[in-house]
């Protein structure tokens, strides 16, 4: 087990031990937020066929070679292809034959023409311009090849992705197995919010705000509750997490107070505990431990400190299992747009908004960065990487950010 450990040492020596969960295959309509556990070939073109893409006359381009508006080209409409039909006969020298959008281009025809650029009467139309061959033709093949690669492993399924699956004919996809996670809360002093709240308890607000961050994730979730600073007790919750899920998250009584008994309660269960401390601020208490390729997650019991090494350890922990490829947060340079008074002996994380004003990335401070404080969380979009031993901070200072979140919302 290794002590207070840099940021970047605590998630590697995590994920290079994680694999993604075992994959299975899914209804399509249950495929969104879902991430590919094989690559998915076009097994046809897309479109299957020459098409027209809009409504109007398949026509052949020399037939119009000499068309003008005084002396317009006239043709003989020979029949009318509805969508979801082919022709039955094939446009011949000074035919043509109307279509809709998505219809087959019929045998003989090189161009369409647009149903408003047209005079019609009867069974006779009148062309007054020339078109070129191929123009107003979508070519089989000129969205998807069949061959081609159209999503990777570890591509999570958007609805867009859903639409391009089912139009190359799949009904079924093979995807990652949602990752299980435990969530448990542990302290004396929680109380649920169904509850009154009796003198020197406080509502739990580190439960629900983990299930909503897990859930968000995708991941498939069981709340276990609170638990008292009891070792058989959380000895025993904890236990009966690692029979299920894939993680355990527990927040709380990791520190080195005497009724921090986290610790203690791991090494009974004989896990591999990983590392215990992270250098850095708020969350500095976090611990990770192994056993049987699981994994369990153990945060502080301060609700920011919580979230943010929630955000930091356990999010690209549960990407991985989930089978993604990125699962780290991304880092941009931005401009501070406030000032920070206090002093940073170690690395500190702030919280918050990343912006792009006049083309230039700024970042402003949500509000207080104490750890117990939640509002600051609330429109917090990016941590400020404080590296240590940095003093006070200035508006218009270049610092560096994890995007923890939308940089588009408002």
């Amino acid at each position: 087990m290794k002590r207070n450990v840099a940021l970047e040492d605590a998630q590697n020596m995590v994920l290079t031990m994680a694999c993604p969960v075992k994959e299975s295959n899914i209804p399509l309509f249950d495929a969104v937020g879902r991430v590919l556990s094989q690559e998915i070939k076009a097994p046809i073109n897309l479109p299957p066929f020459d098409r027209s893409p809009l409504d109007g006359y398949a026509v052949r381009a020399q037939d119009t070679a000499k068309a003008s508006e005084a002396e317009p080209v006239v043709l003989e409409v020979i029949e009318e292809v509805a969508a979801g039909h082919t022709a039955r006969r094939k446009v011949t020298t000074k035919t043509a034959i109307k279509v809709m959008t998505g219809t087959p281009i019929p045998a003989g025809a090189d161009a369409v023409i647009k149903y408003e650029d047209v005079t019609r009467a009867a069974n006779i139309c009148k062309i007054f311009y020339p078109l070129k061959s191929g123009g107003n033709i979508v070519r089989a093949g000129e969205d998807v090849k069949a061959g081609e690669v159209v999503a990777t492993r570890g591509t999570q399924v958007s609805p867009a992705l859903v639409g391009l699956i089912a139009a190359l004919g799949f009904a079924e996809v093979t995807v990652y197995n949602k990752v299980k996670v435990a969530v448990i809360s542990t302290g004396d002093e929680l109380v649920d919010s169904s509850q009154p709240l009796r003198p020197g308890k406080i509502y739990n607000s580190n439960l629900p705000s983990l299930v909503a961050a897990c859930t968000k994730l995708g991941a498939q979730i069981t709340a276990l509750g609170n638990v008292p600073d009891e070792l058989d007790s959380i000895a025993d919750i904890i236990s009966l997490g690692l029979a299920d899920a894939d993680i355990v998250l527990t927040t709380g009584g990791v520190s080195v107070g005497d009724y921090d008994v986290v610790p203690d309660a791991l090494a009974r269960l004989g896990v591999n505990v990983i590392y215990r401390g992270v250098d850095m601020k708020p969350g500095s208490p976090v611990v990770a431990a192994e056993y049987n390729n699981k994994f369990i997650i153990c945060l502080s019991g301060n609700p920011a400190a919580a979230l943010i090494t929630f955000e930091l350890i356990a999010v690209p922990l549960i990407k991985k299992k989930m089978g993604l490829t990125s699962y780290l947060p991304a880092r941009l340079e931005a401009v501070l747009d406030g000032d920070f008074a206090k002093p940073s002996p170690q690395r500190r994380f702030l919280r918050g908004r990343f912006h792009v004003t006049e083309g230039t990335n700024c970042v402003a401070l949500t509000g207080e960065q104490s750890n117990g404080v939640l509002k600051s969380l609330v429109n917090c979009n990016a941590y400020i990487d404080v590296p240590a031993g940095s003093g006070r901070m200035h508006a218009g200072q270049d610092v560096s950010v994890l995007i923890v979140g939308d940089v588009f919302g408002q």
